[in-house]
C-alpha cells in the first residue's frame, strides 16, 4: 500500500439509512455548521444563528450575578428554547444549537464577574508571567448509569429532598445551589418531552406507515425517558445521547465512561428477548456517534475482581465505529489479560481506518495511579479514559482537566539567568536553581487558581454533570466547589518537558563537561536568536537529544519529569486541600506559545513549535519508532495524570505487509508492558495531507480525519496555521 486509506474497506454493509445519516453528518462536517475556529469541527453543537431570545435571558433581562440558581434559571431557558427537530431516517433524536458560556453576558469565565475580580485577575496575570495558567475546565466525567439506572423524576424528587433539608435546617447557600439544580431538571424533562410531541404530531400527519412506526417509536421511547428509566437498549442508546447533550450545552466536553458496561444487561436482556439484533444494536450506536463530537467513551479495563471486562458490548461499540468511519474519541483500555481477539479487532479497526482511533491506552497504568493516589481498590477499578489523554472516576472527580497548565521552559529560562548572572559552575547547582524556579512558578499557580476556586461554584459551576455524580444533590454543592465529590486533584498539564531536557543534557556537556561555552555565553546566544552563533547552535542541536532511546537524554527526561512531579504533588488546592497532579501532555500550547517563547538551549529558534506533550522535539528523533516509544516509557507513568505519545506512520511501512493491525498490536502491546500509557496511531501520508491543505474541496478529502491532540476533527476544517503544524511532525516509514 503507497497511499493513505482515504476510504475504509469497511467490514459491515451500511442500509440505506445510515448512508443517508452519513451523508448529512458529513455535509455538517464540511459546510460550517460544526467548525469551531481554528480546530476543527469536533464539537458536536450546530450552528444555526444566534439564539433567537437572547435579551430574555435571566441573566441578561434580571442583570448578571455570579450564582448558581440565575445560572441553572438560564440552563433552563436555552433548552426551553431549543426548538426540537427530527431529521430524515433518524431514531436517535436531539441536537444542541448553542453553549451557554456563549451566551450568558460573562462569558465561559465567570470569576470575571466577581466582586474581587481585580484582584483574581493580578493573581492570574502573574501566575501568566511566571509560566502558571489557571484556567482549565472540562474533561471530568459524570456518572451517566445514575440516569440510566433512576430517570429523571427520581433525580428531581432527591434533588427536592435535599432542598427541603437545607431549607429547613436555613442553610441558604446549599438551598440557593439546589433551586438551580431543579431547574436544570426541569429543563432537561421538558426537552426530551418536546421530542416525544414532535414525534407524536409527525406520526399523525404522515401516510407513510413505515414513517409513522418510526415516529411512533421515537414518541414512546422519549415519553418514557423523559421521566423515567431507560426499559429497553434502544431507549438506553437515545438517553445517553440526551445526556451529553445536556452536559455538552455547558460548553465543554467530557468523558462519559465505559459505554459497554452501561449498555451491556439493556442489549442482552432485548437479545435474550428476540426485540433486538445485533446489526440493530450496531446501527443505534453508530448514530449516536454521528451526532456527537469531541465525546470520549472507554471500552475494556477491568472488572472489581481484576477479570477482564470486555463483553459482547465491547465489540458491538466499536463495531458502530467501523460501520460509519468518521470519527469519535473512543479508547480501548488495553490490560496484560485483555481479551486478545478483542484487541487485535481494535488494532484491526485503527489499521484500516487509520485515524487514531481507537486510542489505546494502558488500564493498568491508570489503576496504580489511582491507588498511588490513595483512591481505595473498591473504586479504582471504575476508572476511565475521559479525554485527550486525561483518565478519572466517573461521577467522583473533578480535576479541571484541559487547559490548566505549567511551562516548564520560563522556570528554565529564569533559572539560566540567575545562573549566568551567579557564574555557577557546575551542573547541579543549574538544577537546583531550575527546581527553586519551579516552586515559584508553582505557588503562584497555586494563588490563582485559590482565587478562582473559592469562586468557581457559583460563577463556573457544571450543574448538569454535578446532577449525574455522587455528592453534589446530597451536598447542595456544585462538583466544582470545596468538598462538591470526595476526588478533587487540581491536573495540571506540563509543557515544554523535552525541550527542558534537551536543554539541560547539552547544557551539561557542552558547558560543564566540555567546557566549551560559558552560561552567559549560552544565554546571550538564545536571547538573540543563536544570531551570528549558527556553529554553535549546531553544536547544542547535535547533542544527544530525547526520542531516540539514548541514556543520557532520557535519564535527563526522566529526571525533569521527577522534578515536576514531585514540586507539584507538595501544593494543594483550595477545593479540599488535594494536591496537583501533573499531566505529560499539553493541548495545543506547542503551537499557540511558541510565539512567547525565545529560542532553547536544545538549538531550538524563537517561533518554532515546541515538543507537543511527551513527544520528541520535531526533527529530534533520528533514530525511529521503537526508540522513541522506549524513551517515552522511561518516565514512571503511575506518578502522572496521563501522557500521550503522537505517532504518525507513512502507509509505505506496510508494503508488502499483510495483518497490518498485527504490527499496530505488537508495538503498542510491548509499549504498554514496558510502561507507556497512550497512543495516538496515524496511517497518513504526507503528500496527501499536503495537497488537501491546498484542494480541500476534493471528494477524496472530505472524510480525511486526523487527530490533533486528544481530539479529532476533519483534517480540511482546521486552520492552515494548525494544519502546517499537523504535516511538520515526526512521521514514520518503518518500526526501526
Amino acid at each position: 500500500m503507497s497511499d493513505v486509506q482515504l476510504t475504509f474497506i469497511p467490514k459491515f454493509e451500511q442500509s440505506e439509512r445510515i448512508k443517508t445519516l452519513e451523508a448529512r453528518n458529513r455535509e455538517l462536517g464540511t459546510n460550517g455548521m460544526r467548525q469551531y475556529g481554528t480546530y476543527g469541527d469536533h464539537r458536536c453543537w450546530l450552528n444555526i444563528g444566534p439564539f433567537p431570545r437572547m435579551d430574555d435571558l435571566p441573566s441578561r433581562r434580571q442583570g448578571y450575578r455570579m450564582s448558581s440558581e440565575q445560572w441553572g434559571e438560564d440552563y433552563e431557558f436555552m433548552l426551553d428554547n431549543t426548538e426540537a427537530h427530527i431529521y430524515p431516517c433518524e431514531t436517535i433524536v436531539g441536537e444542541i444549537y448553542w453553549e451557554l458560556g456563549l451566551l450568558r453576558p460573562c462569558g465561559s469565565s465567570g470569576w470575571k464577574q466577581a466582586p474581587n475580580a481585580d484582584e483574581i485577575a493580578e493573581k492570574v496575570r502573574l501566575s501568566t508571567e511566571l509560566g502558571g495558567h489557571p484556567t482549565a475546565y472540562g474533561h471530568t466525567c459524570p456518572d451517566v448509569e445514575i440516569v440510566l439506572k433512576e430517570g429523571y423524576d427520581h433525580i428531581l424528587s432527591r434533588i427536592r429532598r435535599s432542598l427541603k433539608k437545607y431549607t429547613d435546617l436555613k442553610n441558604e447557600r446549599r438551598a440557593h445551589y439546589l433551586r438551580g439544580l431543579e431547574h436544570v431538571c426541569l429543563g432537561c424533562i421538558r426537552y426530551i418531552e418536546r421530542y416525544a410531541a414532535l414525534a407524536e404530531r409527525l406520526a399523525a400527519e404522515t401516510d407513510d406507515a413505515a414513517e409513522r412506526a418510526r415516529f411512533e417509536k421515537i414518541a414512546a421511547c422519549c415519553r418514557n425517558i423523559a421521566h423515567a428509566a431507560p426499559a429497553t437498549f434502544y431507549e438506553a442508546v437515545q438517553t445517553i445521547q440526551f445526556a451529553i447533550l445536556f452536559d455538552r450545552a455547558v460548553g465543554h466536553g467530557n468523558g462519559y465512561g465505559r459505554m459497554d458496561l452501561y449498555l451491556y444487561d439493556f442489549y442482552r436482556r432485548d437479545m435474550d428477548a428476540g426485540r433486538l439484533t445485533r446489526r440493530e444494536a450496531r446501527e443505534y450506536i453508530a448514530e449516536m456517534y454521528m451526532k456527537l463530537r469531541g465525546q470520549f467513551f472507554s471500552f475494556g479495563g477491568r472488572l472489581e475482581d481484576g477479570s477482564d471486562a470486555t463483553n459482547e458490548m465491547s465489540y458491538v461499540a466499536l463495531e458502530a465505529y467501523d460501520l460509519i468511519g468518521d470519527y469519535n474519541n473512543l479508547g480501548v483500555m488495553w490490560h496484560s489479560d485483555i481479551d486478545p481477539d478483542y484487541y487485535a479487532y481494535a488494532c484491526d479497526v485503527l489499521a484500516r481506518h487509520g485515524e487514531s482511533i481507537p486510542v489505546l491506552i494502558n488500564w493498568d497504568i491508570m489503576y496504580d495511579s489511582l491507588l498511588r493516589c490513595g483512591v481505595p481498590e473498591s473504586e479504582a477499578w471504575k476508572v476511565v479514559y475521559s479525554g485527550c489523554q486525561w483518565y478519572c472516576l466517573p461521577g467522583q472527580e473533578w480535576c479541571g482537566h484541559d487547559t490548566s497548565l505549567i511551562n516548564v521552559v520560563k522556570a528554565m529560562d529564569r533559572a539560566l539567568d540567575r545562573a549566568a548572572a551567579d557564574g555557577v559552575s557546575d551542573f547541579e547547582t543549574l538544577y537546583r536553581y531550575y527546581e527553586e524556579e519551579l516552586h515559584v512558578t508553582m505557588r503562584a499557580f497555586q494563588e490563582a487558581e485559590a482565587a478562582i476556586d473559592r469562586v468557581r461554584g457559583e460563577s463556573q459551576p457544571e450543574m448538569y454533570t454535578s446532577m449525574i455524580s455522587h455528592g453534589p444533590i446530597e451536598r447542595g454543592l456544585d462538583m466544582t466547589a470545596p468538598r462538591g465529590v470526595d476526588n478533587q486533584n487540581t491536573s495540571l498539564n506540563i509543557f515544554g518537558i523535552p525541550n527542558v531536557a534537551d536543554s539541560f543534557t547539552a547544557i551539561n556537556r557542552l558547558v560543564f563537561e566540555q567546557k566549551k561555552y560559558t552560561l552567559a555565553e549560552v544565554v546571550a546566544a538564545c536571547r538573540s536568536n543563536w544570531e551570528n552563533n549558527e556553529i554553535m547552535r549546531q553544536r547544542f542541536l547535535s547533542q544527544p537529544k530525547y526520542g531516540n532511546g539514548l541514556d543520557e537524554a532520557d535519564n535527563m527526561y526522566v529526571r525533569v519529569c521527577d522534578s515536576m512531579q514531585e514540586i507539584a504533588e507538595g501544593y494543594v488546592n483550595q477545593r479540599g486541600g488535594q494536591p496537583m497532579r501533573p499531566s505529560l501532555f499539553a493541548f495545543m500550547s506547542h503551537l499557540e506559545s511558541r510565539d512567547k517563547i525565545g529560542a532553547t538551549p536544545d538549538g531550538r529558534h524563537a517561533g518554532d513549535v515546541l515538543a507537543h506533550g511527551i513527544n520528541p522535539q520535531a526533527g529530534a528523533s533520528k533514530k525511529g519508532l521503537i526508540p522513541m516509544a522506549n524513551s517515552a516509557a522511561s518516565a514512571d507513568m503511575r506518578k502522572f495524570q496521563g501522557g500521550s505519545i503522537q505517532v504518525d506512520i507513512q502507509p509505505r511501512f506496510f508494503d508488502g505487509k499483510e495483518n497490518r493491525y498485527a504490527y499496530i498490536r505488537d508495538f503498542s502491546s510491548a509499549f504498554f508492558k514496558n510502561g507507556g500509557m497512550q497512543i495516538n496511531l496515524h496511517i497518513l501520508d504526507l503528500k496527501k495531507l499536503e495537497d488537501a491543505m491546498e484542494h480541500p474541496e476534493k471528494p477524496e478529502y472530505q472524510d480525511l480525519v486526523v487527530r490533533i491532540t486528544g481530539y479529532c476533527a476533519r483534517f480540511i476544517t482546521m486552520s492552515r496555521e494548525y494544519q502546517q503544524e499537523f504535516v511538520s511532525r515526526i512521521n514514520y516509514s518503518s518500526m526501526n
